[in-house]
């Protein structure tokens, strides 16, 4: 279970409250299920085997307030990425706001260790290109468990490549740099995440299933920023304008 699975099951931690209830019967958002489940059970496996297991010993060698540097530059980082497709989703005001965010804490953040923006109120956003694609219309597809990298979708996997080559660690070089800055925001992003992992051992009774439910839910409501529309298609989601659907006869 990578980070960016433990980062669903935080997710899913916080919307326990409304997350759906298990059921036996079959979701048609996720007709691969079974090798879903096989993938998911893989994945938390080298978790437990090592990733979890590095993190902890982060965790306890370095101290908090150099942890929290290190997530910030990482956080800084991932700031360019998601100014871009906050300017292709039309959002320029807010993409602004996100490269202001990238100036102020480069400069006066030194390179990132301190969140400046934050502190001055300037909101961090969260955005990615398969939030982008959705925004523009394309729906999900199929959810998806992939290797190493967690859950997805259809939609969101087609948007990794973007999200690569917006990644401004692509191109660091040497690539024994690259892997170097990679490892580290794995290790430094799980040991955020290692509360979460023990909360959702304690309220989930199917993982996979709680872990699954609460990633498309909070995908969904990425993509519409807080306010998404009735989901009239379980597999897909609908395009964020439309006409009303027709009324139920009986229905008055």
């Amino acid at each position: 279970m990578t980070v960016r699975l433990v980062s669903a099951a935080l997710a899913a931690v916080a919307l326990a409250g409304c997350a759906a209830p298990s059921t036996s019967r079959p979701d048609a958002r996720d007709p691969f299920e079974p090798a879903n489940r096989a993938i998911y059970k893989l994945n938390d496996r080298v978790d437990k085997a090592v990733v979890r297991p590095t993190a902890r010993v982060y965790q306890r060698v370095v101290p908090q307030f150099v942890r929290q540097s290190v997530s910030n530059v990482f956080s800084n980082i991932g700031d360019v990425r998601v100014g871009l497709n906050n300017a292709l989703q039309g959002k320029f005001a807010i993409a602004y706001s996100d490269f202001g965010r990238v100036i102020m804490n480069s400069t006066l953040g030194m390179l990132g260790l301190f969140d400046i923006a934050s502190e001055a109120g300037i909101e961090k956003h969260q955005e990615d290109f398969g939030q982008t694609l959705g925004w523009w219309g394309l729906r999900d597809g199929p959810f998806i468990m992939l290797p190493i990298f967690g859950p997805s979708t259809v939609r969101d996997t087609a948007g990794f490549a973007v999200d690569y080559l917006t990644n401004p660690l692509t191109y660091v070089e040497p690539s024994s740099a690259q892997n170097q800055l990679t490892i580290g925001k794995l290790v430094s992003g799980r040991a955020e995440l290692l509360d979460a992992s023990k909360v959702l051992d304690t309220v989930a009774l199917d993982q996979y299933q709680f872990v699954r439910d609460a990633y498309l839910q909070r995908r969904r409501n990425l993509v519409y920023d807080g306010k998404p529309p009735p989901d009239k298609d379980p597999i897909m989601m609908p395009p964020k304008e439309g006409p009303a659907p027709p009324e139920k006869a009986g229905s008055k």
